[in-house]
């Protein structure tokens, strides 16, 4: 039964959730403000509405980043995305097989919108060839550019994510650890590689270059060289070897070490000169970060009020008396992806389902890391409609036809999804 703090909670929550796919107010503001609203209400304290802040995972995440701004200053990045821009003119279907990997393997070290962005206008200045058409490489060169995270550098991010969740849901003890997670993204990667080889077979034959003009063109040539000295960039280097060696080691090392060690890294890049002070500040409280941190408070108030494990007991009243497991985690990981579809908000459908289906999973006695393992990549499959974003992006550069998109976008969700519960379930067994 519903009582007034749920009800409370609740309303702030939806308002959130429309004030995020409304658009109308900056990346990360929506859930502050939910924060700030919960503590007004007297639904949560301050300590608890913003705890997210120094959660010791967001800590970590936001270190990560700020290093990252420094990694990407260096002549390896430099060179792996003038080797990317060589690949794309050179056409023919070899080239393109090197070319998505070669995409794949930077997504390991930058990721975002500036990177796909960067992707698209590349590949949208390949001429017109027979053999293989823009057309048929723009959507899949596209996708490409969010599976990386099959070096270890890239899957931090996942770790800490899923560590918050667990935590703010009651659930906190269990590890998981960069291996498992690069195993995971491993496999999938490779999933999307074989379908790519396949599906590109699927979308049209057409000549795009009247849409050429319209798109961001990226001369690499020209671009910005970076000014780190080989004292700084050996510096980034080594200091990268030890952050990621800590992360692995992250369950292993005492107390809470390995939490503290991506932000001391990133000192000690600004203390070299290859970080600047607004270059870590930027990326240690950037929206992403922001977003991350408020949505976690929310998650806690759903919790701390009841709501979470109601709406996880009503569920589980939906798919009967002792559900198999994986379809627990399959139904949570469609209904996470369907809502980050249609919403645009990946963070807020991840805090606000990942709750409620490691509710579920703690009703029915089953171990929830499998869930929260799945939901977290899960949240940023959002590739069936073309809404907002690189989705978007595609099908505007490549002219293609909503059902020419969805033959090649939706089989890849679907495997994409089914894969994410499939291994999840086989990594952490939930009995």
């Amino acid at each position: 039964m519903l009582t007034a703090s749920m009800i409370i909670t609740l309303v702030i929550v939806i308002a959130m959730i429309v004030a995020i796919i409304s658009d109308k107010l900056p990346f990360g503001a929506p859930p502050l403000i939910a924060c700030a609203l919960l503590v007004v209400t007297n639904q949560a304290t301050v300590a608890q509405a913003f705890g997210g802040f120094v959660d010791k995972n967001v800590i970590m995440i936001a270190g990560f980043m700020a290093a990252m701004a420094a990694l990407q200053k260096t002549s390896f990045i430099s060179s792996l995305k003038r080797a990317l821009g060589n690949m794309a003119g050179k056409g023919g279907y070899k080239n393109y097989v090197l070319l998505l990997l070669m995409i794949m393997l930077i997504a390991n070290f930058i990721t975002g919108t500036a990177y796909y962005v960067l992707i698209l206008s590349i590949v949208s200045t390949i001429p017109y060839n027979k053999k293989l058409p823009t057309s048929r490489i723009i959507l899949p060169a596209g996708m490409a550019t969010g599976f990386g995270g099959w070096i270890p550098i890239s899957t931090a991010f996942f770790v800490g994510l899923m560590s918050s969740l667990l935590e703010s849901s009651g659930a906190a003890g269990a590890t998981v650890s960069l291996t498992q997670f690069t195993i995971y993204r491993a496999i999938v990667s490779v999933l999307f590689l074989v379908w790519a080889l396949i599906g590109y077979k699927l979308l049209p034959d057409r000549d795009i270059s009247d849409t050429l003009a319209d798109a961001q063109k990226v001369d690499l040539a020209k671009e910005e060289k970076h000014e780190l000295t080989k004292f700084q960039e050996i510096s980034v280097y080594v200091g990268f070897v030890i952050m990621i060696a800590g992360m692995i080691l992250l369950g292993k090392l005492p107390n809470e070490v390995g939490y503290g060690i991506p932000a001391v890294i990133a000192a000690i890049f600004l203390c070299v000169g290859a970080l600047k002070f607004k270059e870590l500040l930027g990326n240690w409280f950037s929206p992403l970060i922001v977003m991350m941190a408020g949505v976690i408070g929310v998650a806690t108030a759903m919790s701390n009020c009841g709501l979470t494990a109601l709406l996880g007991e009503k569920i589980v009243g939906l798919l009967g008396t002792a559900p198999s497991p994986f379809l627990v985690v399959l139904v949570f990981s469609f209904i996470t992806s369907i809502s980050a579809t249609f919403t645009g908000a990946s963070f807020g459908s991840l805090f606000i389902f990942a709750p409620i289906g490691i509710a579920a999973c703690m009703q029915l006695g089953y171990n929830p890391v499998a869930l929260a393992f799945a939901l977290v990549p899960i949240a940023w499959i959002n590739w069936a409609m073309p809404i907002d974003g690189l989705p978007a992006m595609i099908m505007g550069l490549g002219k293609y036809k909503l059902t020419e998109f969805w033959k090649f976008q939706v089989p890849l969700w679907i495997i994409q999804v089914v894969a994410t519960a499939a291994i999840a379930v086989a990594l952490f067994p939930m009995k």
